[in-house]
């Protein structure tokens, strides 16, 4: 009886939200998830009516529910794109709790995200053991994306191209930093990401170098945590609840005037989820304090690279060497943290490359995180409409500021023998760091 009325306060609270949709449709015009279907249900108006029943439909059929509310990439364009101002993510993220608490999680999700995630020592100890094993199940390819595949894994991640995971973390390579502030007179609290410290370690590191030069103080444990946002995309509060309250304890034990890192989801997930979401938890107040506290100091790379310490190209107007670089923005960063010319900058920091615009740069690549698991086909769909603007713009490189969108244009650009290389922001304004 408690379960059943938790269950209906939730619902009541969630109809509240719902009643600020006007169905205006303004929404259709920016999801890329209608833009490759062109089915109402799929976007955010068609989504909120499925919501408006929800109760009744959870009892009917909740597998179609939950199959309804997974084919959104959780990119927040529909929300910046609101004349209304409807906290349209907050609704997706509860609704979806709502239907994980009904339905339950499987046991492999549990698994990841109540004790794997949460714990990154344990994590680390399977990094160890499956690191050297990945050659028994990986296929290295030969390609600018550097991928993998795994044919003995396509039962469960079909048929993508991977980068394959680092020999080292980083946790491990560089292990604890605690340097002091140098002339920049600011300290960092590097927050690398799961992507950061386990894939794409060559970018962490380059964040490490840049950092380094501008003299700016680092403080990078080596246990923290996943920031929480696969747990919460898939509606496991207790998870997400779990990695926060790992990461809260792991950060105050430094001192420090940013968190910084070089993953916009990450960046968004501390800045606005942790405090939005631990408010409605039942974690003890001093988390709560904690998050609204940590919150105020998440900051993207970029912006902090900017806006901070104030990186300007040293010669005015638009170098052109001899690389030509696109850029993809990233969901979180623009729509999320609105982030949008910094990443440019840094780009044209670098006196080896040319930035050209692609088409539609602004537009959603596909990843959407687990969305690349649970909706294989409709997200290879989105991503070759945005590999098809990489390759049109004549770039020989597209940069982004977050890896899981890294992930997802080496994927579609490998799918198509395309010789684009996959670079970080942040990879190409080291390069220029003497």
């Amino acid at each position: 009886m408690d379960d059943l009325n938790l269950l209906t306060k939730a619902l009541t609270a969630l109809d509240d939200k719902l009643a600020a949709c006007m169905k205006c449709g303004m929404c259709q015009a920016v999801c890329p998830v209608y833009g490759a279907t062109f089915m109402e249900a799929d976007v955010t108006r068609g989504k909120i009516a499925l919501l408006e029943n929800l109760a009744r439909k959870m009892i009917d059929d909740p597998d179609a529910v939950s199959d309804k509310l997974d084919r959104c990439l959780l990119c927040g364009s529909c929300q910046a794109n609101c004349p209304s101002g409807v906290s349209i993510l907050e609704i997706f993220m509860e609704a979806r709790a709502i239907v994980a608490e009904y339905k339950g999680l499987s046991p492999l999700k549990k698994a990841l995200f109540r004790t794997l995630l949460p714990n990154p020592r344990l994590f680390a100890a399977l990094m160890r053991v499956t690191s050297p094993l990945q050659k028994c199940f990986l296929r290295q390819e030969e390609n600018a994306q550097n991928t993998c595949r795994a044919p003995l894994l396509s039962p469960f991640l079909g048929d993508r191209h991977m980068p394959p995971l680092a020999a080292t973390p980083l946790s491990a390579r560089v292990g604890r930093l605690n340097t002091p502030k140098g002339k920049s007179r600011l300290k960092v609290a590097f927050f690398p990401g799961c992507l950061g410290d386990k894939v794409y370690t060559d970018m962490a590191e380059a964040c490490l170098k840049v950092f380094d030069h501008h003299e700016v103080g680092v403080y990078l444990p080596d246990n923290f945590a996943c920031c929480g946002i696969p747990a919460l995309a898939s509606g496991d509060m207790d998870g997400f609840a779990r990695m926060v309250r790992h990461n809260v304890n792991v950060f105050k034990e430094g001192s420090f005037d940013y968190i910084v890192t070089p993953c916009s989801s990450c960046t968004a997930t501390i800045r606005d989820l942790w405090p939005q979401i631990c408010a409605k938890t039942d974690l003890p107040y001093r988390y709560r304090d904690a998050t609204n506290e940590l919150s105020l100091k998440a900051m993207d790379i970029n912006a902090f690279l900017v806006d901070v310490l104030k990186v300007r190209p040293k010669t005015k107007g638009h170098p052109r060497g001899k690389t030509k670089v696109t850029y993809h923005e990233s969901c979180h960063l623009r729509t999320s943290l609105g982030v949008v010319q910094q990443p440019r900058t840094l780009i044209r920091m670098n006196a080896e490359c040319e930035l050209v615009e692609m088409a539609e740069a602004d537009r959603c690549c596909g990843c959407g995180g687990s969305f690349t698991l649970t909706q294989p086909e409709l997200s290879r769909r989105i991503g070759q409409r945005k590999r098809d603007n990489v390759v049109a713009s004549g770039a020989d490189v597209v940069a982004a500021a977050c890896p899981a969108c890294m992930m997802q244009l080496a994927d579609v650009l490998a799918a198509n023998n395309d010789a684009v290389t996959v670079k970080h922001v942040i990879e190409l304004y080291a390069d220029s760091l003497k």
